[in-house]
């Protein structure tokens, strides 16, 4: 999952990005208006972390211009105002969650997650099935047929990813656009990579396999 700061405090963005990418998630910074914008507007991202006042463009304007262009990543709005009014123009001008300052990362993690549940639409809450295989996305454990498998936060990511998209196919880019950030070169064959890692971890000594690869196309992950 890929998930996008617009935060001028780089303190607090800092330390928010840190905590994302601990918990797996890839992460794009930006730390005036103008940036956030050009970023929200251009790349594709599964929330956002949007403060009110920045330099330049506000956070408030980035969402309505998103909202506009009928961008519909979920936003999660952190600001020091802290006045009714305030939480209330926020989520009317296209804001879906509102989080004041000072916080603790933990609840901004999970209202990030709740987030990205209702966006993508998951059945039940917090968990992910496919056949025999679910990841407990708050444990942050996966199991097949019972038993637990051991990942690292690279492979958990991409898992989840897969699994969200099942029997849909996801390119190579696609899924260094919503697993890695940005910056990594898309001729890279660190995908491939994982998803030989985690073919051996998911489907070695199962009769069913559950990731594919689709020749010139990319991967996914088939319901048996």
């Amino acid at each position: 999952m890929r998930i996008l700061i617009v935060e001028d405090d780089r303190k607090i963005a800092s330390f928010i990005a840190k905590g994302l990418k601990e918990s797996g998630y890839a992460v794009d910074q930006a730390h005036d208006g103008g940036q956030g914008l050009s970023l929200a507007l251009s790349q594709s991202y599964d929330a956002a972390v949007m403060d009110i006042m920045l330099p330049g463009i506000d956070g408030i304007e980035i969402i309505e211009e998103m909202r506009r262009q009928k961008i519909d990543t979920p936003v999660l709005i952190l600001s020091a105002k802290r006045s009714l009014d305030d939480r209330i123009n926020g989520l009317q001008k296209g804001g879906d969650d509102y989080l004041t300052k000072p916080f603790a990362f933990s609840e901004l993690l999970a209202r990030l997650q709740a987030l990205i549940r209702r966006s993508s639409r998951t059945v039940e809450p917090g968990a992910l099935k496919v056949g025999d295989l679910s990841m407990d996305l708050l444990q942050r454990t996966v199991k097949r047929s019972g038993e637990e498998i051991s990942l690292q936060p690279k492979e958990f990511s991409l898992l989840e990813y897969l699994m969200r998209n099942t029997d849909k196919v996801v390119s190579k880019t696609t899924i260094l656009e919503h697993v890695w950030d940005y910056s990594f070169d898309p001729q890279t064959n660190v995908v491939d990579v994982v998803i030989c890692r985690l073919r051996n971890k998911v489907d070695k000594g199962y009769d069913t396999k559950l990731i594919h690869t689709i020749r010139g196309v990319g991967y996914v992950c088939k319901t048996p």
